[in-house]
């Protein structure tokens, strides 16, 4: 499946297991259900990512957050934005590393994606056959300023910079 980041497309060093099974695979992601498995599995110099569903509770997530390089939230349709929440949650946990949205997403969620936390996405052949990443890209760069607070570009956030605006202009009277 293609891999995007908000560069375009990368090469994914992760590899998908059915099962808890993760041999000499270096970076693997396994289902929720054999999560806790496949870390009493893990090897010395192996990195274990789980596939979450898009309707699991964070609370139950959050026991294994600090033994987990990638945690990949399963979007089952683009209209279904359960995912957008979790990923949100996720990185208010203190979830430092990669979030990969997978799943049916379109190009114009890619900015609302990044914003909410996540750093890839990661989608079946036929979104990717349907929207090149040349579209990915220009959707994401199609809105220069948002409603939502999102991670790592503060000064998009039209609500955040009204504030600013207001205590200045009172600071200044």
């Amino acid at each position: 499946m293609p891999l995007l980041d908000r560069n375009g497309a990368r090469e994914d060093g992760w590899t998908h297991s059915e099962s808890a099974a993760t041999g000499n695979i270096p970076a693997v992601i396994v289902p929720w259900e054999h999560l806790a498995e496949a870390l009493d599995r893990q090897e010395p110099d192996q990195t274990v990512g789980v596939l979450i569903p898009n309707h699991l509770p964070v609370s139950q997530l959050a026991p294994f957050l600090p033994r987990l390089a990638l945690v990949a939230v399963a979007f089952p349709a683009y209209s279904d934005g359960r995912g957008f929440s979790i990923a949100r949650q996720i990185r208010r946990a203190g979830f430092p590393g990669e979030l990969r949205a997978s799943g049916p997403l379109i190009a114009d969620q890619f900015a609302y994606a990044l914003s909410c936390g996540f750093d890839t996405v990661e989608l079946p052949e036929a979104s990717a056959a349907r929207q090149p990443v040349e579209q990915w890209l220009h959707a994401k760069d199609a809105f220069s300023r948002t409603y939502q607070r999102g991670y790592g570009a503060p000064e998009r956030n039209i609500l955040d910079q009204r504030r600013a605006a207001r205590v200045a202009a009172a600071t200044a009277g």
